[in-house]
């Protein structure tokens, strides 16, 4: 699997793409953020049952071997949060999801992206350059599902420290032919979590 590195010209992030397969066309991920060092110890347990083909982890992940003790479980792709150094983790990647011979969708990976229940005018904008579908972030531990036309975005809350009063939830991404239904996960008890909404997204026709 492939990556390529560069700076984009906000605030000269570093920005990487990198591909995950499915030769199935169907596809399961798991969505973490904000571990802040300290997962959940139900965490491992949790990810384990669902047997996804990689995890995501949207930044302010603390101690990288947080990372490494994840990687026991599928293969990680993460981005750094502001508590994060720079030098161990991009600060955006695109994600590119493909059979093998077209991108069914993509994702755009970061730490912040919205602001309140509004999508971040810098985050819409290289969503749109990168041609992505999805955004997944973190940074607010606040669960959050939202679809605008043409791109949906997604916060899978924090399964790292309780904040205030917020569950300790991550997310998960499937794809089907029906094409891909975003949930959350209550860390505690291996129930769906239900925010808001729940939004579904179609797959791209090639």
């Amino acid at each position: 699997m492939g990556a390529s590195r560069r700076r984009t010209a906000t605030a000269s992030l570093t920005h990487e793409t990198r591909q995950i397969s499915t030769l199935s066309g169907d596809l399961r991920l798991a969505l973490v953020a904000d571990t802040h060092s300290k997962p959940h110890p139900l965490v491992r347990e949790r990810l384990q049952t669902l047997r996804p083909a990689a995890i995501l982890h949207a930044g302010d992940i603390g101690d990288p071997r947080v990372i490494d003790e994840l990687a026991t479980v599928a293969p990680v792709h993460a981005v750094r949060g502001n508590i994060d150094g720079r030098a161990e983790f991009p600060d955006v990647l695109t994600l590119r999801v493909s059979d093998g011979s077209s991108i069914l969708f993509s994702i755009l990976l970061l730490h912040i992206a919205v602001y309140g229940p509004r999508l971040r005018p810098e985050a819409r904008k290289l969503a749109t350059q990168e041609d992505c579908d999805l955004v997944v972030c973190g940074h607010s531990h606040v669960p959050f599902a939202a679809r605008w036309p043409g791109l949906a975005v997604f916060n899978p809350g924090s399964i790292g420290p309780r904040r205030f009063e917020l569950p300790i939830v991550f997310g998960t991404l499937e794809l089907s032919a029906k094409g891909i239904q975003l949930r959350h996960i209550d860390c505690e008890t291996g129930d769906v979590w239900s925010p808001p909404s729940s939004p579904s997204l179609t797959g791209r026709q090639n």
